[in-house]
Parts: C-alpha cells; sequence; structure tokens
C-alpha cells in the first residue's frame, strides 16, 4: 500500500505562513504590542461579510494577519490564560515547578540541610522533576494544548476571513 504525500509547501506557501513568523523573531515584546489596532477597529461588525469564494478568503486572511497580527497575539495570551485557568492542576504544576527551581537556585548548589534530614541538590532537583513530572501527566497538557491551538485557530482564522478590507485597501490593488 502506498503512502500518500501531502506536499505541505503547496499547502502553506499561498498563505506566505514563514515570512510571517520571521518578522515574529525578530521583534521585542513590547514593540509588538506597540502596533496594536484599537477595540472599534479589530471589532468593527459593519465590516463583517461572507466572502464570495476562496480567492477572497485567501485575500482577506493575508491582509488582515498582517494588519490585526498584535490584536491576534492578544487574543491568543487571553486564550492562553483562559486555559490555564480552566486547568488548575496544570496551573498549580506550573507554579510548582517555577517555584521550586527557584528556590533551589536560591540554595546555590548548597545542600539542602534541615535539623537532621540532609539532601544533595541533585536530589533535591531529581524530586522536583519527579514530582513535576507526574503532575504535568495528570494535567493533560497535550489536550490543553490542542485546545488552544484549535480555539485560536478558529477565532483568528475566522476573524480575519469574515472582517472585510476598508474601502480604500479593497480598490489599492486593481489595476485601472
Amino acid at each position: 500500500m502506498a503512502r500518500i504525500q501531502i506536499p505541505l509547501d503547496v499547502l502553506t506557501s499561498r498563505l506566505n505562513i514563514q515570512d510571517r513568523f520571521a518578522g515574529f523573531r525578530n521583534t521585542s515584546l513590547s514593540s509588538r504590542f506597540a502596533n496594536m489596532r484599537p477595540v472599534s477597529e479589530f471589532l468593527d461588525f459593519k465590516r463583517l461579510s461572507k466572502p464570495a469564494n476562496f480567492g477572497e478568503v485567501q485575500s482577506r486572511v493575508n491582509y488582515n494577519l498582517g494588519t490585526f497580527s498584535s490584536n491576534y497575539a492578544l487574543v491568543f495570551v487571553l486564550l492562553s490564560i483562559y486555559a490555564l485557568i480552566t486547568n488548575p492542576l496544570l496551573l498549580f504544576d506550573i507554579v510548582l515547578l517555577v517555584g521550586g527551581l527557584w528556590l533551589l537556585g536560591r540554595l546555590g548548589g548548597q545542600d539542602l540541610v534541615i535539623g537532621t534530614f540532609h539532601a544533595t541538590s541533585s536530589q533535591l532537583y531529581t524530586g522536583l522533576l519527579v514530582t513535576c513530572g507526574l503532575l504535568f501527566l495528570i494535567a493533560s497538557p497535550f489536550t490543553t494544548v490542542l485546545w488552544l491551538i484549535g480555539a485560536s485557530g478558529v477565532v483568528i482564522i475566522g476573524h480575519a476571513s469574515f472582517m472585510d478590507k476598508p474601502i480604500d485597501e479593497a480598490f489599492s490593488g486593481e489595476a485601472v
């Protein structure tokens, strides 16, 4: 039985995804959110319309991903916070891991001695890793990540495909 080969380059080249993420990598966090569009422009219900065909969807997505990229990043951050709040065990595990690493870093590589209890830094790191690793598996992080990818994709691609270009932009690409 022959394997089916899906040419991912053909699928991703139309949306120009690689160039979009290259610009995201080279910018700082403060400059990333500096060009946010106002909420009134981002949620302009007067510009919502059903696209006529796939070419129009592609055109709208290309335009809106460039125009509202900071707003979409904020939507992703807010959905991430929501996903962590609704999964308290995963949130607890992340706080435990970060707090444990911070406390172990404060020891400066020295052993922990409390009364007659003596633990090396290697034992402490191993205990933290085992504890957080088991909690991590119980907390279903893969389900949370897959939900985050799906919810972000639906919200962002849905907004980008249904939000029409402004009137002045709609006619700028056409030849006279």
